[in-house]
């Protein structure tokens, strides 16, 4: 049965927007009717899929739905859940606060399914790329044990740590970064704009130039010469390191050599670590079963090395073995406090409970590592700065200064 994009109106007025199976415009009228609205237009899916306009419909195909926005939606999902409002009308209700416009249309179409009869963990599961596995099997668990309401409480918990330890991070890295990028601007404009101009005064006044500076107007020079090819080529070296990282040994290089940078190596570590017994501590807590939580978490995760440890210690649990036990293998990436408090766990019946004291434990090791990366890399990147501030004003006042004595 076809969907439709429709809008339409009530007789005071009211204008309400939405998403509707029908099995043409005239059915959909007549459901409309029902719910004492007029329809005033109406497109079918396929038809809005093949429009080509730059608006925010098309643009938000191309991207995924914010963090932020998924856990706005669970957060008062809950509260509705908590008050007595069916399914179907929360989710109508809270299509209409999505800022998101595919995130709307996707709640729309959810709702539609469950008045149909669809579990919420099936009629989540057609829009895998949005609401991931760790999402729906945390609610189904919910629905099978009668405890929805408790499932989105541990999912609104997991997803505020996780978007605070991801936002840390993120901030952690910004100024770095920035002061980079602009440090390469400043430089390349340098290079264009104010060396071939001294390059001009030297060679009219035939100064006897020292090594530094001609490297320095050789490097001028190829860039005035070869700029369309350099950038062309960056572009190319950008575009292939970008197409080699999503593949698979691409994921497996960049994960080995985060772990081996000292400093970044201890962050990544306790990152992951944090986010994996985190993720774990909820489903667990939710009521997934063991493997189906390691092999979930795993997917959450985006170190090679972690992801194929609990990929590796799911097949072991499979078998009857113990987590602990499973990751003992693992010592390079997990702590010996971990695998202990692990194996104390699963000896007193206690284990999400102490995966969730760890993780707490390793947001606070995250957040303070954190902390000592920006007061280590700031007088770091004062030095490289100065550096090659110092090199550039050598490498051009020199020859200024043999002008100088010279006369």
């Amino acid at each position: 049965m076809p969907i439709y994009f429709y809008k339409a109106k009530n007789i005071e007025g009211e204008e309400e927007a939405g998403v509707l199976e029908a099995k043409n415009p005239s059915e959909l009228a007549k459901i409309l009717r029902k719910k004492k609205y007029f329809l005033t237009y109406a497109k079918e899916d396929k038809e809005e899929k093949k429009t080509f306009s730059f608006n925010l419909d098309f643009f938000n195909k191309f991207f995924s739905v914010p963090l932020t926005e998924k856990l706005f939606f669970t957060k008062n999902l809950r509260v509705m859940i908590r008050t007595g409002v069916s399914l179907p009308r929360a989710f109508k209700i809270l299509s209409n606060q999505a800022k998101n416009s595919k995130f709307k249309q996707t709640l729309n179409i959810i709702s539609e399914k469950i008045s149909k009869g669809k579990s919420l963990s099936e009629s989540l599961g057609s829009f895998p790329k949005i609401f991931p596995d760790l999402y729906r099997e945390t609610l189904r668990a919910g629905e099978e044990t009668g405890s929805l309401e408790e499932s989105l409480k541990i999912l609104d918990n997991q997803m505020q740590r996780e978007h605070d330890l991801k936002s840390k991070i993120k901030t952690a890295m910004a100024y770095p970064m920035i002061v980079l990028g602009m440090t390469i601007l400043i430089g390349m404009f340098m290079m264009i704009f104010a060396v071939p101009n001294l390059k001009v005064a030297f060679e009219e006044l035939n100064v006897q130039l020292p090594l530094s500076t001609k490297m320095f107007l050789s490097s001028a020079d190829f860039l005035m010469k070869n700029w369309l090819g350099f950038i062309l080529v960056l572009f190319i070296l950008i575009s292939f390191l970008i197409f080699y990282l999503r593949t698979e040994k691409g994921k497996k290089s960049k994960s080995n050599l985060l772990l081996k940078i000292p400093v970044i190596s201890k962050i990544n570590k306790e990152t992951n670590s944090s986010l994996a017994l985190m993720i774990l501590s909820s489903l667990l807590r939710a009521g997934v079963p063991v493997v189906r939580a390691l092999e979930i978490t795993s997917g959450a995760l985006s170190n090679f090395y972690f992801k194929e440890s609990l990929i590796n210690a799911s097949k072991i649990v499979e078998k009857g073995g113990k987590i602990s036990e499973s990751l003992k293998p693992y010592k390079n990436l997990y702590s010996p406090m971990v695998l202990e408090m692990m194996e104390i766990g699963e000896e007193t019946g206690e284990t999400s409970e102490i995966l969730r004291g760890l993780a707490n434990f390793y947001e606070e090791e995250v957040t303070n590592s954190l902390d000592r990366l920006s007061s280590t890399i700031e007088p770091i990147l004062i030095l490289i700065i100065g550096g090659i501030v110092g090199f550039f004003a050598i490498s051009m006042l020199q020859p200024i200064f043999n002008i100088s004595k010279g006369l």
